[in-house]
């Protein structure tokens, strides 16, 4: 049986025009060439970055071209990428090698029995080294749970992530009947930046959605959602708290 076609001259079916099809196809080329030119650019950026800080270091008779130089002659033209990053990580496994060390350990004590005679040079040393402790060396210690908070008012709602219950004086002198909450409210659309803030439990609402749902909805700008398929709908919970209904 064939399709009803539409003779009315007065209303001809409308046909998708030339330079449409060519936008739409552009837009589709965008979505697909966007995501990973800009992976590939930051990691090209990024390690170009450390070679640029790491090759000056290396004397000139090991810098890549005066190797390629020595073997394929005086005209030699070579830029090679990420060596910088290889001697940065022979480096810096040799260091924590040593640094594990009796004597690497006994050095690290005199250095830093050093610095704590700089007055500036201990404060930003040590902040250096707060920060360094925390995100490489304590991984174990990381955002538990996505939240909703109330930020900046009352009344407007913002994504937090709980990091841990506020300890130490923080706790003790904050005027509140319940435990604290250390809540991370990042910034869009560079989640990196945002304020610590201090929430009494019962005014922290817990998500069910993931940290990386959460961030990605944070820089997204609220464009995407953990549920794909119906985005008013709430993620999908599997596992125990979903045999538990």
């Amino acid at each position: 049986m064939s399709a009803p076609q539409n003779d009315d001259p007065l209303h001809p079916p409308r046909r998708r025009g030339f330079f449409a099809g060519l936008r739409a196809s552009f837009i589709t080329g965008i979505v697909v060439i966007a995501p990973v030119g800009l992976t590939v650019w930051l990691i090209w950026t990024v390690i170009g970055w450390v070679d640029s800080f790491v090759l000056p270091f290396v004397p000139g008779a090991y810098q890549p071209e005066r190797l390629f130089q020595r073997i394929f002659g005086p005209e030699t033209q070579v830029n090679i990428r990420g060596l910088g990053v290889i001697f940065f990580l022979l480096f810096t496994v040799l260091v924590g090698w040593i640094a594990k060390g009796v004597i690497g350990r006994a050095l690290i004590r005199w250095a830093e029995h050093l610095v704590d005679r700089m007055p500036v040079v201990r404060s930003i040393y040590s902040g250096v080294k707060q920060i360094a402790e925390t995100v490489f060396a304590q991984s174990e210690r990381s955002f538990e749970k996505a939240c909703l908070v109330e930020y900046p008012r009352k009344g407007i709602w913002a994504i937090g992530f709980i990091s841990t219950e506020a300890k130490g004086e923080v706790s003790h002198k904050a005027q509140t009947g319940s435990d604290l909450l250390s809540v991370f409210v990042p910034t869009t659309p560079n989640p990196t930046s945002g304020f610590l803030l201090f929430f009494p439990r019962e005014d922290v609402i817990e998500l069910d959605m993931s940290i990386e749902d959460a961030a990605k909805l944070v820089i997204s700008a609220g464009l995407v959602y953990p549920n794909p398929k119906d985005p008013a709908a709430p993620p999908v919970v599997v596992g125990p708290a979903r045999a538990a209904e």
